[in-house]
């Protein structure tokens, strides 16, 4: 991990390189490498990090969605599941070709093409063509058969203008932890890039995903303290498994949930993930003077989804006890961006605009599943393709356009003293369908009349300072006011307008605002040969909070959205890392984290006192510490990180326990070996890796909140983290 106090609109920014995310178990998200770091949380119920229903990250007491997230400054949505205007990251590229993140921890940059950085941005930048033609071969096997390959060609330069590409493939292969079912994931990256004289540049990218995922089953604290640590779906790819969960349907429950309260929702079936994505932009980058630049970018988006879950609760016409509920959303949208950079005495401006449309189609059917004897059960990922669904129990067409420009100048007063204004302008215009569920048929428009929600602000300004003071002092400042464009999710999903029925959306709309935030924060570094200090300071004043508040069955919720109030942050990071001999380093870090509702929420008639109380899944408490050492051609390194207790309520009347995790990992590069034999003008590299995670197999709560949170008591919302993985690699490039 790298710190740099980049002269562009981010202000200071980390960066994590490719190095570090190779260091991980090959395939691993990326974010999960970033949660690393102070006042950042990764969680999902898988050790990759990878599948989508489970992977979670917040920064500063802020969730994933109201975090903006780019690749190649192409925007990638919101980065949740059930993505509504976007693609999760792992969909958008695959972890060996990112060259690095940037990420602003405090207040999100007005250049940043988002509509939700209300709490940072981060942002994926791919790595280039190789000017030499090679390639790269990465195997790597583990616990519960997995089982990762990625291949990648580069082209080197074809010609004397320097026209070069590379081609890359993935495919990740996992059977789940505990239950049956297995996660996994082919990808194709291709990037092409055509230098234009000395200093510009046209460039190209296309990304193909292809994911398919059994979920692990969400728990309550009834579920894990009565039922344990390995409850799942009743799924286990034989007929038998079909067969226990329609038992359970009549009321036939098995002796393992004899102490669990409520044993309907303890287990379901299954449930899984299908989403395939096509993605790709073209871009141009020219330096028309030696102090002007200009940059444009034309991209587009495709994403077509099958996202299952079997309902226990309501029949299949044919009389089996339950069917299989299934939403299968899309997305189409296109969009470019541009921008200008200019370069006068000591300021560097920039001014760029970006627009984008995005049709979102939400749609749920149900699926019939079969008698026994009478039939296969669905295959949830990938069975599909001949099924007519016997009811659609809900649609929706959303239309999105989003134009957004803005300007912004740093100037650099001093050789080690830089000053940054900004401002940003945001309109982003909704118009959503007659919603409709429940109709007992297939086929109605939902594209016509319902309602448009409009968000826009004129002016959000971004202003920042960098100093260093002294050779090996920094002392920076960051301040800006952000905007959530109203969300566009599906019903009874995530904290939209539109994820509600009618009756909910007239109650709520009196009172819907625009989700905003103003954030500051203040820091000091430290940096030498043998050490790097950081304190990071910040506060934000959250306003109009929009919140799903959530009760019932999980497979059909009772869902309310309201505009809940505001949040009151204050919270502090500090790092030391030592290096006290060469190849050894050393690093702790510990964060606090202040953040409180700032007034009570009412519920039918009801008032739940949760002024004062910390914020729903996000620790108050943060300890992590890592040692590494490299020795020669050998690397190893051990991390430890403690969370503090987390409510799951609104009020904090429940919470999930605090927890340690520890992981370790090891790569030799064989450079003797290469370099001796006769295949040494061929091999350019080969290197070897073990990994372990979760080294003491602590039983923990990962991802909370996937279902919304209740206002007081239990709620069926979070998952459990893997226990302890091994994992084995061997990587080579020619």
């Amino acid at each position: 991990m790298t710190v740099s106090a980049r002269r562009r609109a981010h202000g200071t920014m980390i960066t994590l390189g490719s190095a570090d995310i190779q260091r991980a178990v090959a395939g691993t998200n990326p974010l999960k490498v970033l949660g690393a770091q102070p006042g950042i949380m990764f969680q999902s119920a898988d050790p990759q990090g990878v599948d989508t229903w489970s992977s979670q990250i917040y920064m500063h007491g802020f969730m994933q969605n109201q975090i903006s997230t780019t690749l190649d400054d192409v925007p990638l949505g919101e980065l949740v599941y059930r993505n509504y205007n976007g693609l999760n990251p792992i969909e958008a590229i695959s972890s060996e070709n990112v060259g690095r993140l940037d990420v602003s921890t405090g207040a999100g940059a007005e250049s940043v093409a988002s509509t939700n950085n209300l709490g940072g941005s981060i942002e994926y930048v791919s790595s280039d063509p190789k000017t030499k033609a090679g390639g790269q071969v990465n195997q790597t096997f583990g616990s519960n058969s997995m089982f990762h390959t990625f291949a990648r060609v580069d082209s080197g330069a074809l010609n004397d203008t320097g026209t070069r590409f590379y081609v890359s493939y993935s495919r990740n292969d996992m059977h789940k932890w505990k239950g049956g079912g297995n996660d996994f994931t082919q990808q194709v990256n291709a990037k092409l890039v055509q230098p234009v004289g000395a200093d510009s540049s046209v460039s190209a990218y296309f990304d193909w995903s292809d994911l398919h995922e059994y979920l692990y089953q969400d728990y309550s604290l009834d579920i894990l303290h009565n039922g344990g640590y390995f409850v799942d779906n009743y799924y286990n790819g034989r007929y038998s498994g079909y067969a226990n969960a329609y038992n359970a349907a009549l009321g036939n429950y098995p002796s393992s949930l004899d102490r669990i309260s409520d044993k309907a929702d303890a287990a379901y079936y299954d449930g899984a993930s299908n989403i395939n994505d096509y993605f790709g932009y073209l871009k141009g980058d020219f330096a028309l003077t030696d102090r002007l630049r200009w940059k444009t970018t034309a991209y587009g988006h495709g994403q077509d989804s099958i996202l299952t879950w079997s309902n226990p609760f309501y029949p299949s016409p044919n009389g089996a006890p339950m069917f299989e509920q299934v939403k299968q959303p899309s997305i189409q949208r296109f969009g470019i961006l541009s921008a200008l950079h200019y370069d006068i005495a000591r300021n560097h401006i920039e001014t760029g605009v970006w627009y984008e449309n995005n049709r979102f189609v939400s749609s749920m059917f149900g699926y019939e599943q079969p008698l026994p004897g009478q039939g296969s059960p669905i295959n949830s990922v990938g069975g599909f393709a001949n099924l007519t669904p016997f009811m659609q129990l809900y649609g929706q067409t959303i239309n999105t356009n989003t134009f957004t420009t803005y300007a912004q100048d740093t100037w650099n007063v001093l050789p080690n003293l830089a000053l940054h204004f900004g401002f940003k302008s945001l309109l982003n215009v909704s118009r959503a369908g007659n919603a409709y569920y429940n109709t007992g048929y297939y086929g109605n428009d939902a594209s016509v009349g319902g309602v448009g929600l409009t968000t826009f602000r004129a002016f959000l300004p971004h202003i920042s300072g960098d100093w260093h003071f002294l050779k090996h002092h920094e002392l920076y400042f960051d301040i800006a006011e952000n905007v959530h464009a109203y969300p566009q999710a599906q019903f009874k999903t995530a904290a939209s307008p539109f994820a509600v029925t009618q009756s909910a959306y007239d109650m709520a709309r009196p009172g819907l605002k625009p989700e905003s935030d103003w954030a500051y924060a203040v820091g000091y570094r430290y940096s030498d040969r043998l050490m790097d200090a950081t304190i990071h300071a910040y506060r934000v004043n959250f306003f109009n909070r929009l919140q799903m508040i959530s009760s019932g069955a999980i497979i059909n919720p009772q869902t309310i959205i309201a505009n809940v109030g505001g949040i009151t942050m204050n919270g502090v990071d500090a790092g030391l890392t030592l290096r006290p001999l060469r190849g050894l380093s050393f690093t702790n870090s510990v964060s606090y984290n202040h953040a409180t509702y700032d007034q009570n929420m009412e519920s039918g008639g009801v008032v739940y006192h949760t002024r004062g109380v910390q914020v729903v899944a996000y620790p108050r408490v943060m300890y992590k510490t890592a040692l590494s050492y490299r020795w020669r051609d050998l690397e190893a390194h051990v991390d430890a990180a403690y969370t503090t207790r987390r409510n799951l309520s609104y009020v904090g009347d429940a919470k999930v326990p605090a927890y340690w995790i520890a992981n370790f990992g090891m790569n030799y590069r064989l450079t003797n070996l290469v370099a001796s034999t006769a295949g040494g003008r061929f091999l350019k590299g080969l290197e070897l890796g073990f990994n372990i995670y979760n080294l003491s197999n602590a039983r923990y709560v990962s991802t909370m909140g996937e279902n919304g949170f209740s206002l007081s008591g239990d709620y069926q919302s979070f998952l459990v983290g893997a226990p302890r993985q091994y994992f084995g690699s061997i990587k080579a490039e020619f």
